[in-house]
């Protein structure tokens, strides 16, 4: 049952989830404890289908991507999925040949896991496609648009953040970190309630930390928000594409909940659910964790 938002405001906002998704567009893993670096939660998107022209594969051409089960291992990857035997795909050399891949326009390195993994997950996709890595020598920073507009905005917020062309991060879509509100969420499921449809799971929009004794779409006036001295600015609103209709639990896309979410929260830039973040972290990289005391900093 969701939480009102009366019972929401009363809460001490904390940190309610987290989540990476070591397979860009396969399922995701909860955890209760992360590392983090400004690259985003540990091993999230470090890995890449790409077709036989290079172009990366999500589900919104292959919803049943999502029942590929990841399992990031010190020396290589575990892939799962229906009706297939497991299969492991070792890290590759720190020599690979580097993979030129365009991710939304933007480019950055892989290194190709070989052939076994390829078969593999092209038997499941009934497509040719191939798994690519990040490679070492890849290179893509956050926006620095973005980035230094959020930076130039927030001159007197305590933790100072990389400039813009900092903020390296793997083949996410477009920033190291989406955040979320459950308690936006909880709305969103009153709404599709109200409809006469079933409620949703917050995986569906695949963020990789969750916040909670917030508002509903309090998200929407907020800089960031801090944990202990670690600090994460919300440098873009997230416009959502169809992916959250995919359900993750049978790999079947439907109209719902995207069309009660466009309802009631299309904007100028997109329909809006979650916002993108980067991070400042005094020591490089850090630990979060589920139930850690959150400070929201309001923009106004």
């Amino acid at each position: 049952m969701g939480t009102s938002p009366i019972a929401a405001s009363a809460m001490r906002p904390t940190i309610h989830s987290l989540y990476s998704y070591p397979v860009k567009s396969c399922a995701g893993i909860a955890h209760t404890r992360i590392r983090v670096s400004e690259a985003g939660p540990a091993h999230d998107r470090h890995w890449v289908i790409v077709d036989a022209r290079g172009v990366f594969l999500t589900q919104r051409q292959y919803p049943r991507m999502v029942l590929i089960q990841p399992e990031p291992q010190a020396d290589g990857l575990w892939l799962r999925a229906p009706g297939q035997a497991d299969c492991f795909v070792p890290a590759p050399s720190p020599e690979a040949p580097a993979v030129p891949v365009a991710i939304w326009g933007a480019a950055t390195l892989g290194a190709d896991q070989g052939d076994e993994a390829a078969a593999w997950l092209s038997a499941f996709l009934d497509v040719p496609c191939r798994l690519l890595h990040l490679h070492p020598q890849a290179q893509r920073p956050a926006s620095r648009l973005h980035v230094a507009h959020w930076i130039q905005s927030h001159p007197d917020w305590p933790q100072r953040f990389s400039p813009p062309g900092g903020h390296q991060f793997a083949f996410a879509d477009g920033f190291p970190f989406l955040v979320t509100n459950r308690h936006s969420l909880d709305a969103l499921n009153g709404q599709l309630a109200a409809d006469g449809h079933a409620p949703v799971d917050m995986i569906r929009f695949r963020p990789n930390i969750v916040l909670q004794g917030l508002e509903p779409y309090d998200e929407d006036h907020l800089a960031g928000f801090r944990v202990g001295e670690l600090g994460f600015a919300f440098v873009k609103a997230c416009a959502r594409c169809p992916i959250p209709n995919v359900d993750p639990r049978t790999g079947r896309t439907a109209a719902e909940p995207g069309r009660t979410l466009a309802r009631h929260r299309e904007f100028e830039q997109g329909v809006l659910f979650g916002m993108n973040a980067i991070a400042a972290l005094p020591e490089g990289q850090a630990w979060l964790q589920v139930g850690d005391a959150v400070e929201p900093e309001f923009d106004f």
